[in-house]
């Protein structure tokens, strides 16, 4: 299942980071291209720039709190 969107923190509603893919960052020079877990189970965030280079932005261990949306196409 693709994840659509996460969010990083104890408390959802006030102080919660929210990554969505597709949002545009760093200036909008970026834009979160993919969300997912790696070999070791943390949380990756893989960015694009305009010249559709993807690089890993973020990575957070399996310890943080995490609320994960999934993509729900029908």
């Amino acid at each position: 299942m693709d994840i659509r969107k996460i969010s990083i923190g104890p408390d959802y509603k006030n102080g919660a980071m929210h990554y969505i893919v597709g949002q545009r960052i760093l200036n909008e020079i970026y834009e979160i291209h993919l969300i997912k877990y790696d070999s070791s189970n943390n949380l990756c965030i893989y960015i694009i720039n305009k010249k559709n280079e993807v690089v890993l932005w973020k990575q957070f261990s399996s310890t943080m709190p995490i609320s994960i949306e999934f993509n729900i196409d029908y």
